[in-house]
């Protein structure tokens, strides 16, 4: 799949700002500063569509992004950044509710999780509540840069077994800096929303 238009569609913190449930949705979620927004920008081949922050935790709403005018990418606000006060936790925990309770028309959630480490307990937290919605199943380990070829898929191992991910389910190594991975990512993704 090519995504040859991408366009921020809405901002939404509450259900009444989201955009109407007539398109396919893949949303994109993982602990503050895992490298969302660089892997939307590398997915949809744009520099800045997706803002990139150096502070953690900047992410507090959901951006909805129109894709080729035919399906949305959904970035979720990223969660587990330390500094952040109980009430904007509580907030979070709430706006995420909302969304996976409301959205029908949500095909898949790419969990992302930073290739170098093992999940941490709210990486587990987070895959096993996507679970809950049948929403799992595709993990994108991010900043493959980072690490050697061997490291590699001793690490996604690793990762695979911390998510207690089935055998059916998916992990795609990415790196935005050297831009690879993503085609792999993008295929999994057409398949999942029936584009050929």
């Amino acid at each position: 799949m090519r995504i040859i238009r991408s366009e921020l569609e809405a901002v939404a913190v509450r259900p009444n700002q989201y955009p109407d449930a007539n398109l396919d949705e893949i949303a994109f979620v993982g602990r503050s500063n895992v490298g969302k927004s660089s892997l939307l920008n590398l997915l949809t081949n744009r520099k800045s569509l997706a803002r990139v922050s150096g502070n953690p935790g900047k992410t507090r709403t959901i951006n909805f992004y129109l894709i080729n005018d035919a399906f949305r990418f959904v970035d979720l606000p990223g969660y587990g950044y330390a500094k952040v006060s109980k009430s904007i936790t509580a907030d979070w925990d709430r706006m995420m509710d909302d969304f996976f309770k409301q959205r029908k028309n949500l095909r898949r959630v790419v969990q992302l999780v930073d290739i170098r480490h093992e999940p941490s307990k709210l990486d587990v937290q987070m895959y096993e509540y996507l679970r809950s919605y049948g929403l799992d199943g595709l993990v994108c380990a991010t900043k493959a840069d980072k690490i050697s070829g061997n490291q590699k898929q001793k690490n996604l191992s690793v990762i695979r077994k911390s998510l207690n991910l089935g055998k059916d389910d998916k992990i795609v190594a990415v790196s935005a800096l050297k831009k690879t991975g993503h085609d792999e990512l993008l295929n999994y993704i057409a398949e999942e929303l029936g584009i050929e």
